[in-house]
């Protein structure tokens, strides 16, 4: 202990000399703040959105290098649908749209197919006629649409009330290239001039995407509005006793300004979940800004000595503040352990941004405060000392308060730790039926436009999830291997209900050979030459590399992924069933197949962080104060909250999402905050010689208040989260506003029973063992005659 006080001293000493430097040097101060602000603006513009797979699955991983590099650089694409609908969509003046609108798409850079009803009935025609043209006649055309092959025409035309134009690209593509493609295809349908009356769609995973960062965009700033405004409420009520009462809340804002250009320095990506971090982190940020303010309007009402009250703010509150950052941040640290990529980078940006507002807090927030200070007369400061005397009466009722409900519970530890343990462990117990969520089409706002058409286009035209098996041999157009690959689909579509059709590049080459697969080489070769360019790339890449496409439908919303999970491995068994010829390697991937991964990270991934984070945190506590008691005492009380969120998260029927999978590590870190501050001021007054029971009552009835306001401030910058239009976040904002005031129940009526019950058990442990060593030196002590020792 003398060691740790040694420490303790030399820290202090350490943020003194801090406050000493912030107090003759505030001009220099804020020059370099506004220097960092348009830094950091310039660091924001480089900040860049991301919502595909690359978000959930790690880019290390076996099944995400599959993805890539088999099958998305040899063969992926991705389809813009151009969907026409509200009349009869096969006469001529449609077809002659449709027409135009491919002329003028397939020159388009990018572009690598455009597949629609009016190229096949010119086709049609070409063949039947010898006239590449689309008849101007209503029964003409009918006809040469009856003569398309069913399972060609079905993909375009599901109905005579509905067609769709594919427009395929390449999925390696980059963000700005796939926009060029979208922009230039509605540009296109604009001058396509379809006839009157009929409604044009673009839709397609392209469309929804940017759709979706739009949304998410102009979501972030709605969201950080309603965090400050929500703010400015909490700061009226609970900090009206202070000078410059919404101080906290610029200087919180520029923390956030600096996370953003750290962010686009470091090349973090703007998901769907690290839009949530901003709210969040308002909320935790002002906390810090409020402690140093409420100190030093303290401890200027206490000294006429300026310079000396920061020097004594920063010595004092510093050390308490950074303990709080030291625990919140490991907690955000464990979420690193995650396989979900925006999980992490959702860490990351939590943890910049606590740093970011602690250094704003202590630096900026003084250095304003104490110049404002020097400016003004001691007339206000008259008014502040009359304010704190009116709420003497209300600070003293809520003592009494927070105080008898210490004592209470340490009164009635059975009841209490049993009521508490037994909600816990039914929360745990509930936790293994929560399901699991992943289908990012669900977490969208239900009335975003491009949300409502994407869902309107697979209602009509179905799904288009597929599993890709990546065939590699020596020559993938060896009969042997065409003959496995026909028989191997055929196969799936019949004995799977979840696979609904199968594509390779045999259904065209027995197309193109009278309904029958060649039976030599040679005949392959010669079928391989005529076959076009498009169709052969689409299914072969050089002669080693084949795909074959499992249509699935709408299988991740339809089927979820824990379903979708146990067909890859139907499909994977069949493989190993109807086995390939010697020398052939198969290989499933595919969207869903990458996906699953993601199953994992919500189960035992999930849990995994919230055991880092317990160790970690743990681990931390016990580095700052070498005493395994107060760094198991806050732990203990945040595990049994964890497990009682559990349970209301199953009461609300919320699911697991990679939002609601950092719950456990966020209530570690978040949490344990409030207990370890009522465990310094419970470890202080018991250091006055006051007994447990009278320690607790005490040291709560004073620090309750500031822990709700504490709390408060939490809860204000989560509650931000309830108005996203994001299901995804708007659940988390519940859970965690539910999760914060939970871990504020526990820390006035769980943590006063495990603190008093177990510093009394090893008060009387060591009050055992001083009785033992009295009782050794007693009978240890010479006779009376001085001749020898007795016993």
């Amino acid at each position: 202990m003398k060691r740790w006080g040694v420490i303790e001293i030399s820290v202090k000493d350490i943020f003194e000399q801090i406050g000493i430097f912030i107090e003759k040097n505030t001009g220099p101060i804020l020059a370099i703040a506004a220097i960092l602000i348009l830094l950091s603006f310039a660091g924001a513009q480089r900040i860049e959105m991301a919502s595909g797979i690359e978000t959930f699955v790690e880019k290390e991983s076996r099944l995400y290098q599959d993805f890539d590099l088999l099958y998305r650089q040899y063969f992926g694409t991705l389809a813009i649908v151009v969907m026409v609908e509200n009349g009869d969509v096969t006469t001529p003046e449609v077809l002659h749209a449709i027409d135009r609108l491919d002329t003028g798409i397939s020159a388009t850079l990018n572009v690598v197919e455009v597949v629609n009803l009016a190229t096949m009935v010119r086709q049609a025609n070409l063949r039947g006629s010898g006239r590449d043209r689309i008849p101007d006649d209503q029964r003409a055309v009918r006809s040469i649409i009856d003569s398309i092959p069913e399972h060609q025409r079905e993909i375009v035309l599901p109905d005579t009330r509905h067609t769709a134009v594919y427009i395929t690209m390449p999925a390696r593509l980059t963000d700005p290239e796939m926009l060029d493609v979208l922009a230039d295809v509605e540009d296109m349908v604009e001058l396509a001039s379809f006839p009157p009356g009929y409604n044009v769609i673009v839709t397609g995973q392209p469309a929804f995407y940017v759709s979706m960062q739009e949304e998410m965009k102009s979501s972030m700033g709605s969201l950080l509005i309603i965090a400050s405004l929500l703010m400015v409420v909490v700061l009226f009520i609970a900090f009206k006793h202070a000078r410059w009462r919404l101080l906290p809340l610029p200087i919180v804002i520029i923390g956030i300004v600096w996370t953003f250009g750290v962010m686009g320095f470091l090349d973090i990506p703007l998901t769907i979940v690290s839009m949530s971090a901003f709210p969040i982190l308002i909320g935790l940020g002002i906390d810090y800004a409020i402690q140093f303010h409420n100190r030093l309007e303290e401890e200027f009402a206490r000294s006429k000595d300026a310079k000396k009250a920061v020097s004594e703010t920063v010595r004092h509150t510093a050390p308490a503040v950074m303990i709080a950052l030291i625990v919140t941040g490991l907690g955000f640290v464990s979420l690193f352990t995650s396989t979900v990529p925006m999980i992490k980078d959702f860490g990351l940006l939590c943890l910049i941004g606590i740093i970011c507002c602690f250094f704003s807090a202590l630096f900026i927030e003084i250095a304003v405060i104490y110049s404002l200070h020097r400016n003004k007369n001691n007339g206000q400061n008259r008014k502040q000392k009359n304010a704190r005397t009116t709420d003497k009466n209300v600070n003293g009722a809520a003592e009494r308060l927070f105080g008898s409900i210490a004592v209470w519970s340490a009164e009635n530890p059975l009841l209490v730790l049993g009521v508490a343990g037994s909600l816990c462990f039914a929360g745990l117990y509930a936790d293994t039926m929560i399901g699991i969520e992943t289908d990012v089409m669900k977490f969208m706002p239900p009335e975003m436009p491009a949300l409502i058409d994407i869902d309107h286009m697979v209602e009509v035209l179905g799904g288009a999830d597929q599993l890709n098996l990546i065939i590699k041999a020596d020559d993938v157009t060896d009969p042997s291997v065409l003959e496995w690959m026909d028989r191997f689909s055929e196969h799936e579509v019949e004995s799977q209900p979840y696979i609904f059709s199968a594509d390779s590049i045999a259904g065209p080459m027995k197309m193109m050979n009278q309904g029958v697969l060649p039976d030599d080489a040679a005949q392959v070769d010669a079928i391989m030459e005529s076959m076009p360019e498009s169709t052969r790339d689409r299914y072969i890449y050089g002669r080693t590399t084949a795909l074959i496409n499992l249509g699935i439908g709408d299988a991740i919303s339809g089927l979820g992924l824990p379903r979708i999970d146990r067909l890859i491995r139907l499909v994977k068994d069949d493989v190993r069933w109807m086995q390939p010829p010697p020398g052939v390697t198969v290989t499933i991937t595919g969207d869903p197949v990458a996906m699953t991964t993601v199953l994992t990270a919500l189960t035992t991934g999930r849990r995994m962080m919230t055991f880092v984070g317990l160790v970690l945190i743990l681990g931390g506590l016990f580095l700052l104060y070498r005493d395994w008691l107060k760094a198991a005492i806050p732990v203990l009380t945040m595990i049994l909250v964890i497990g009682w969120s559990s349970g209301v998260m199953y009461a609300l029927g919320i699911d697991y999402t990679p939002m609601t999978a950092t719950l456990g590590a966020l209530i570690l870190g978040i949490g344990s905050e409030y207990a370890v501050m009522m465990m310094e001021r419970y470890f202080e007054e018991r250091g006055k010689g006051l007994v447990p029971i009278e320690a607790i009552r005490i040291s709560t009835g004073k620090i309750g208040t500031a822990i709700t306001a504490s709390g408060l401030t939490t809860l204000a910058g989560f509650s931000a989260l309830l108005a996203s239009p994001f299901s995804l976040n708007r659940n988390f904002g519940i859970i965690t506003v539910i999760a914060v005031l939970l871990a504020l129940i526990a820390s006035f009526f769980v943590f006063p029973v495990l603190v008093v019950w177990l510093d009394g058990m090893r008060e009387g442990r060591r009050a055992r063992k001083v009785a033992k060593i009295q009782e050794s030196n007693r009978t240890k002590q010479p006779n009376r005659t001085g001749k020898g020792i007795t016993g």
